[in-house]
């Protein structure tokens, strides 16, 4: 009998041991593979809401028929892109709002769903742009603000900064070799290019403008 109950607490120490291990790994993966995204969202959530919310987009992600856009198209969305950096000098405002417009019709056109509200195509535009997402959600932000005129001239230049980075991820064509798969996101977007984390997007230099009026 003593064997019989030491046989058992060895299968139930064993079992829980792979059960730990498992959950290691997981963990590991999902934070390897969603960066500050991870990070953000176990902050939010708490670790195991966190991770059954990015396990949940990755799932939804692989229904999406992710494709990329045609020359023509590319050169377009260039060229309206063009014209809201021109716009911002005379109303910043309305540029930032025309450069979410055009973000939310790349993802359309690339094959995200885009009918749902901001933070479900924040979630969605995560699983292939870890790193951007926190671009497009601090852009957003101050979009939301500047309908409400609570946006400086600078904090408008950045959204449009912000914009820019998650926009042209989303534009650029696929290398070669390129790893599309939303199983594997850490490795490279589907762009082909690694985006750039939001501090890095916020020191870079911009096509935008200045302006020195000091609010919107």
């Amino acid at each position: 009998m003593v064997w019989v109950i030491v046989a058992v607490v060895v299968v139930l120490l064993v079992v829980l041991f792979v059960a730990l291990s498992m959950r290691r790994r997981r963990s590991h993966e999902l934070q390897r593979g969603f960066g500050p995204e991870y990070d953000r969202t176990v902050d939010e959530q708490g670790r195991r809401s966190a991770e059954r919310d990015l396990i949940e987009r990755r799932k939804r992600r692989e229904a999406f028929e992710i494709r990329e856009l045609e020359p023509g198209a590319r050169e377009r969305y260039a060229q309206r892109w063009a014209a809201a950096q021109q716009e911002f000098v005379d109303n910043p405002i309305s540029a930032v709002g025309t450069a979410d417009v055009l973000v939310r019709e790349v993802m359309h056109d690339r094959g995200y769903p885009v009918e749902e509200d901001f933070e479900q195509r924040a979630a969605d535009i995560s699983v292939d742009h870890p790193v951007l997402v926190e671009n497009y959600r601090a852009a957003h932000s101050i979009s939301v603000r500047a309908q409400s005129r609570d946006a400086t001239t600078e904090q408008l230049r950045q959204s449009m900064v912000h914009y820019r980075a998650l926009f042209d991820d989303l534009l650029a064509p696929s290398q070669p070799g390129a790893t599309t798969s939303p199983e594997h996101p850490e490795s490279t977007d589907t762009s082909g290019r690694q985006g750039a984390a939001p501090s890095e997007v916020s020191q870079a230099p911009s096509e935008v403008p200045h302006e020195t009026t000091g609010s919107a």
